[in-house]
């Protein structure tokens, strides 16, 4: 499954200087519906490409959101010069 989405990067403040990008509600809900979430937070192993950078992370369920979110790290914004506020277009594919 490979999902192209356009987001805005945010932080929480109660999780310090984390950053993330929120997968659309509908691709949240085939995600539901396909995928067997892993170990770990109910998990999701993804490979991502903003901007040429390919990188591997994990997708994890939202509650508060009601979708997936996608945790954004330093070195990544920095390499594709986004920042919080910014948005960015993400293209996310499961491992399975």
């Amino acid at each position: 499954m490979i999902i192209t989405f356009d987001a805005e990067i945010w932080t929480a403040p109660e999780m310090g200087a984390w950053h993330f990008v929120s997968l659309p509600a509908d691709s949240a809900d085939e995600i539901r519906a396909t995928v067997e979430p892993g170990p770990g937070f109910g998990s999701i192993r993804v490979c991502v490409s903003i901007d040429e950078i390919d990188w591997q992370t994990s997708i994890f369920p939202d509650s508060k959101r009601g979708t997936y979110v996608l945790p954004m790290k330093k070195a990544v914004r920095r390499a594709v010069g986004a920042a919080e506020g910014d948005v960015v277009t993400v293209t996310v594919q499961i491992i399975r």
